[in-house]
């Protein structure tokens, strides 16, 4: 493809051979001749100097000096030099097309609507009540409970799984292994201290445009639903309990856990392994990082850390001091000597 092309699809500004031939697209480090690259970490910039790009992605506003580093190679401004990276992979590595039907392994009860231009994969089944809507695929071994609603350009990966009565919207993607309204962890102990399985009798929505990766959960309600909103984007092995509801365009990272009636708010990042105890209300904005236990509420637009998760920055100095312990002990007890000696000698003086 040629690079001007490029330029005219991503909407950037052309500094060099508009005729200049691309052949594929690679990160700076490894990207060979013919190569589209790009720079948006400033840790990357050393890499500059060596990369064999042909071209490269970077911030308007980057010099082109090769003082400051940029090389002498074909550039294109852009105003996200990561978002518009991702959307040249896209051209060259276009999404795999499904031709629309039914396989012959397949099961699909005759009450079930399936929307026009759907693919329904080898060894998938459908359930009773079921609604697909349009170009919707479901891969191989996917299975679609009872009177689950799904909306249109649905994808499903081999051994997701929609529960019966779910909600799931337009434009969602779910990776291998996923299950969409699990039974949540509800048991209740009688007398005899033995526990008793609450019937999960709710269930769960999945709203437009989130994407679900490999073998995660979100399980349904007791009652009520569980609710994931617009736009959020939840990473592998990572289980959200009955009752949650976590806001629009939020991320939860791999190995993240919700307890039961959890609220996560809008535009929040939860990283790696956080968890979140049952009953809290986690801010708009909030980010935990990584391994984070909390189990408090958190305020909007805050930055936690740790276990029990504080302030960020209250965090920070409490490690420093942590650090610095077997010192502080030390001198504490050179400092014990000390007084020790002065209240002995004050003792022989008298």
């Amino acid at each position: 493809m040629k690079l001007g092309q490029i330029a005219e699809k991503l909407s950037c500004t052309l500094e060099g051979d508009a005729n200049l031939e691309i052949t594929g697209v690679a990160g700076i480090e490894e990207a060979r001749a013919g190569q589209l690259t790009f720079l948006a970490n400033l840790k990357y910039r050393p890499a500059l100097e060596t990369t064999r790009a042909s071209a490269i992605l970077v911030a308007r506003e980057t010099s082109a000096d090769r003082k400051t580093g940029l090389p002498r190679v074909a550039v294109l401004r852009s105003l996200n030099p990561y978002l518009d990276f991702a959307r040249a992979i896209e051209l060259f590595h276009p999404a795999p097309q499904f031709a629309p039907g039914i396989h012959a392994t397949a099961v699909v009860a005759k009450s079930a609507k399936i929307g026009e231009g759907a693919h329904i994969g080898p060894y998938c089944f459908v359930d009773e009540d079921v609604e697909i809507g349009r170009h919707a695929v479901l891969h191989s071994f996917v299975a679609v409970y009872r009177a689950a609603k799904i909306g249109d350009d649905f994808f499903a990966h081999s051994h997701a799984c929609v529960r019966e009565s779910c909600r799931i919207g337009n434009r969602v993607l779910l990776q291998n292994g996923v299950v969409v309204g699990s039974d949540g962890f509800g048991f209740a102990r009688d007398s005899d201290g033995r526990w008793n399985k609450m019937r999960q009798a709710g269930i769960t929505v999945i709203e437009d445009d989130v994407e679900i990766q490999a073998h995660s959960a979100v399980d349904r309600a007791t009652v009520g639903e569980t609710r994931i909103a617009r736009g959020t984007k939840i990473d592998n092995f990572v289980q959200v309990g009955h009752a949650c509801k976590v806001g629009e365009d939020t991320l939860l990272c791999g190995q993240v856990g919700l307890a039961g009636t959890t609220r996560v708010g809008k535009r929040c990042i939860l990283a790696g392994q956080v968890g979140v105890a049952g009953h809290l209300t986690v801010g708009d904005g909030a980010t935990l990082t990584a391994q984070s236990g909390v189990p408090n509420d958190v305020p909007p637009a805050a930055v936690y850390s740790g276990y029990p998760a504080v302030d960020n920055l209250a965090w920070r100095k409490s490690v420093a001091v942590f650090n610095r312990l077997p010192d502080l002990q030390r001198e504490f007890r050179e400092l014990r000597e000390e007084v020790g000696r002065l209240r002995a000698q004050k003792a022989e003086g008298a």
